[in-house]
């Protein structure tokens, strides 16, 4: 069959395959270690090392030499889990962790540690019980620690001793993961942090014995028995996470001791050679203090504290420290997020920045950006003050170590993500698209939204054309960016005769506190008023525009925008494909709901979550609704919309169901990832081919 461009962005995974990623660089500048899987149609991801001096690229780890003739990877439901989290798609070596001075790498394969020497350039599979789980080199390159069973376990690299220093036999706790909101909201995507010795850890004690248990089926298999997830909803209890300080060898343990019924949250942590440092922060998320800690007792003191009417954002990254001690954090200054050092503002009013990458000496670099739609790469430091690291229009970011800094940027003039250090350019074998977007960036209304309009790259000007809103709309996350990897979806979706439009509305990052405020006890109203304003400043525009014809789709939050547009806006939106829609806060997790909307949604904040629900709205539809959902979700779980379901047909409304049967919130397996695309597109064409409703 000849490819198309579903075919080919679902083959290599949105382009991603053969495209290097996962960048580190050593503390001493001397190499450079990466992941890239042989082509851009090839799933298995290897490991791989770029000696700066003599500059040369070596692969040294091949996961289908190591495999050897095994039929498949063998994932555990808590590395399945993992994945999810961080929306991977890729086989293989899929994550790795290195040493200082990236000597030694760890990394899980199909289940099974193995171990790479970096410089010699060998790999290994040591003998560790398995499925082995997030498995990291301490600093000095003399053990590696991993989670199996729930403990956490080291393996000496000398003799290959393992020994479990922390664990229980309790199904409900687990020493040395990151909890479900931790790692799907928090960017804490770890458990446990080495010393900067090499000789204890700081490990996060998660007892899940109070969140609530619930079931996800294969419906598809009846024979299968439904799986058990622990799912924090709105309202209800989180599970309890502490902090130890355990000897490298187990004998020792001790409790790091704050006011965990004032500061629940453990968002963040590190070990550096000052000692331990966390970040935590009140179930409200209006109050957030870094503590530092003792290494011996466990004590902790209050470094700096922060705090904000509405919610104090997590920046990823930080805390962290310069050599001299100085704490090094993002903060509120003023309208803006700034850099701060011992809690002063160092970037500019007109600079919000995105997170730190990288603290070596007294030296920061970090993403930032005055316009949303592009970030840079930034360097400060205490005797040169600010410097851009990045200059041409793009995204930008970064990875660093010893002096020797590997920038990746995406840009409108070329596909994917170019990696450079210095002159040299690490080599991309990933899949040309097939097609090119034409884009048109715009900023539209009194508000000044920032809008992307795609038009069929064979229009005609003056031919009418029905209009496909495809926002996400949602917190945390922009579409209109300077980037033409975000355009190629949108575009193929115009070629097929429709002239998209992609706003970015009030509550999105990049322009400001106040902007990302708008959306504080309501996630319905300013977003859906922004999408309308666009339509609208988009139609004024471009006469083209068939008003009379318009069409929303959206996965999540944009799923929920969807559903939300054509239930509360008839007049102006004709038809919807909502993909894995919240349709009732009350059902999605805490640390994200509550932010928005409050702690008690059958309480005080009961009106909130009643004012962004979709479910007292289902009376109102009648236009054409498609539904889809992935009925394996663990995150916008299925009842989501089978509840919005069996409100239309409760009320007579006359909807479609698409369900994806052993599909997660991603949709990574090819041939559903293909006919997504089109399936949508041959429901909103049909739909809008009706003409609108009467009624």
């Amino acid at each position: 069959m000849a490819d198309s461009f579903p075919r080919q962005k679902a083959r290599t995974r949105d382009f991603t395959l053969g495209a290097p990623r996962s960048f580190e660089v050593a503390a001493d500048g001397s190499r450079v270690v990466f992941l890239r899987s042989p082509a851009g149609d090839d799933p298995q991801t290897a490991l791989w090392v770029f000696d700066v001096a003599p500059a040369q690229e070596r692969l040294v780890v091949d996961p289908s030499a190591m495999l050897g003739d095994a039929p498949a990877e063998e994932l555990s439901v808590e590395e399945r889990a993992r994945r999810e989290r961080s929306r991977e798609t890729g086989g293989g070596i899929v994550s790795y962790a290195v040493d200082r001075d990236a000597r030694v790498a760890a990394m899980a394969l199909s289940g099974r540690l193995v171990v790479a020497d970096l410089v010699r350039g060998e790999a290994k599979e040591l003998a560790a019980p398995a499925p082995v789980l997030d498995p990291r080199p301490d600093p000095t390159g003399r053990r590696v620690a991993f989670v199996h069973d729930r403990s956490l376990h080291t393996v000496r690299l000398s003799d290959g001793v393992v020994t479990r220093v922390a664990g229980e036999d309790r199904a409900d706790v687990s020493w040395g993961v990151a909890e479900f909101v931790a790692a799907e909201e928090m960017h804490r995507d770890r458990g446990y942090w080495w010393a900067a010795d090499g000789e204890a850890l700081l490990v996060a004690r998660v007892d899940e014995a109070a969140v609530e248990r619930l079931w996800i089926s294969d419906v598809a298999h009846p024979d299968a028995p439904p799986r058990a997830v622990r799912y924090p909803r709105a309202g209800s209890p989180n599970a309890m996470v502490e902090a130890y300080l355990v000897a490298v060898d187990g004998a020792e343990r001790v409790s790091v001791t704050w006011d965990q019924d004032a500061y629940p949250y453990l968002v963040a942590a590190d070990w550096d050679e000052q000692g331990p440092l966390l970040a935590v922060q009140a179930r409200d998320q209006r109050r957030l203090v870094v503590l530092g800690v003792d290494p011996t007792t466990g004590a902790t003191a209050p470094l700096i504290t922060e705090s904000d009417e509405h919610w104090v954002d997590l920046i990823p990254g930080v805390p962290r420290r310069l050599s001299d001690g100085r704490l090094v954090t993002v903060g509120a200054a003023g309208d803006t997020l700034a850099l701060m050092i011992d809690g002063t503002a160092v970037t500019p009013s007109d600079m919000e920045v995105k997170a730190v990458l990288a603290v070596a000496g007294d030296e920061v670099l970090f993403r930032a950006s005055a316009d949303p739609t592009e970030v840079g790469v930034w360097r400060w430091d205490s005797s040169d003050g600010l410097s851009a690291l990045t200059e041409a229009p793009g995204v930008h970011t970064a990875a660093a170590g010893g002096g020797v800094r590997v920038i990746g940027s995406s840009a409108m003039d070329h596909a994917g993500t170019r990696w450079t250090l210095g002159s040299h350019t690490f080599e991309s074998r990933a899949e040309t698209p097939l097609l090119s977007p034409n884009v048109e960036l715009l900023t539209v209304g009194p508000r000044q939204l920032h809008v992307g309009l795609v038009l069929p790259q064979d229009h005609t000007p003056g031919s009418p054309l029905p209009v496909l809103m495809d926002p996400y709309g949602g917190p945390h996350f922009l579409r209109v960016v300077a980037s033409s990897s975000y355009w190629l979806e949108p575009q193929w979706l115009a070629d097929q005769g429709f002239a998209v439009i992609v706003a970015d509305g009030r509550g999105g990052p990049g322009r400001g506190r106040a902007w990302a405020r708008a959306v504080n006890g309501d996630l319905a109203t300013p977003a859906l008023e922004d999408q309308v304003a666009v339509l609208a400043e988009a139609a004024a525009l471009h006469p083209d525009l068939d008003l009379t014809r318009v069409a929303i789709r959206g996965w999540s939050f944009g799923g929920y925008l969807a559903a939300l547009a054509v239930l509360r806006r008839p007049d102006v939106f004709h038809a919807a494909v909502a993909g894995a829609p919240v349709t009732d806060w009350r059902l999605y997790d805490t640390f994200y709901t509550e932010r928005y909307l409050g702690t008690d949604p059958d309480g005080a904040d009961r009106s909130a979550y009643d004012a962004s629900s979709l479910l007292d709205d289902a009376a109102a539809l009648h236009r054409p609704l498609l539904l889809i959902h992935g009925f394996a979700d663990d995150n916008v779980l299925t009842a989501h919309t089978m509840q919005l379901s069996q409100r239309l047909t409760e009320s007579g409304r006359l909807h479609s169901v698409l369900p994806l049967t052993g599909i997660t919130h991603m949709t990574p397996q090819e041939a559903v990832a293909e006919n997504l695309l089109t399936l949508q597109v041959e429901f909103l064409k049909r739909a809008l081919e009706r003409g609108p409703d009467p009624t």
